[in-house]
C-alpha cells in the first residue's frame, strides 16, 4: 500500500516473506537512484562540497551527488551533477561501482564514479535551493578526513576508499 508520493520519493507498506517462511509488515522509502562524485585535479588535488543538510541543520564535506532523472544512465546523470555542483565538466569519468545507501528502510542504490581531466562549464548554474561551497582540498588528505571524521558522510567515505583503493 503506497502511503506517501512526492515528486522524488515514495513510501509504501508492504508485507515481505522471509528466506525463513515467516512474514512482515515493512515500510519502504523509494528515494530513486542517485549517483556520487570524486572530482580529481590534475596536480593531486580533489573537490568536495561544504554543503547545507537540513536534516542535521549542519553543514557538511561531501562529494557532489545527485538524484538520477527518469531515463538517464548514471554517468550521464554524475556529468550533469558534477556540473551542477562544482561547475566543472569531466573529460574522463571511471565507474567505482555501486552501493546501497540503507538497506534497512530504502532501496536507494548509489552509483559511484570519480572523475578527471576537469575543465570549467559553460552550463553551470548555481542552484537557488542549495547552499554549497565548492572546497578544495589535497587528495592525499582524504583518507585521514575520513578516519578523523572531518567527512562523517557516508557515501563520501565508500567513494574516498573506493577511489583510494582503485
Amino acid at each position: 500500500m503506497e502511503l506517501y508520493r512526492g515528486k522524488r520519493l515514495s513510501i509504501e507498506k508492504k508485507m515481505f516473506r522471509l528466506p525463513d517462511g515467516r512474514e512482515r509488515e515493512k515500510i519502504i522509502v523509494h528515494p530513486g537512484d542517485a549517483v556520487a562524485i570524486l572530482p580529481f585535479t590534475d596536480d593531486g588535488g580533489c573537490y568536495l562540497i561544504r554543503q547545507y543538510r537540513f536534516a542535521i541543520a549542519s553543514f557538511i564535506y561531501e562529494v557532489p551527488a545527485g538524484t538520477m532523472e527518469e531515463g538517464e544512465d548514471p554517468e550521464e546523470t554524475a556529468r550533469r551533477e558534477l556540473i551542477e555542483e562544482t561547475g566543472f565538466s569531466a573529460a574522463r569519468m571511471i565507474n567505482r561501482g555501486s552501493i546501497y545507501t540503507t538497506p534497512g528502510f530504502t532501496d536507494e542504490r548509489l552509483h559511484l564514479f570519480e572523475a578527471h581531466d576537469l575543465s570549467p562549464s559553460s552550463a553551470f548554474i548555481k542552484d537557488e535551493d542549495e547552499m554549497i561551497e565548492l572546497v578544495r582540498v589535497a587528495a592525499g588528505d582524504l583518507a585521514a578526513m575520513c578516519r578523523d571524521g572531518r567527512i562523517c558522510d557516508a557515501k563520501t567515505i565508500c567513494l574516498v576508499f573506493r577511489c583510494l583503493e582503485g
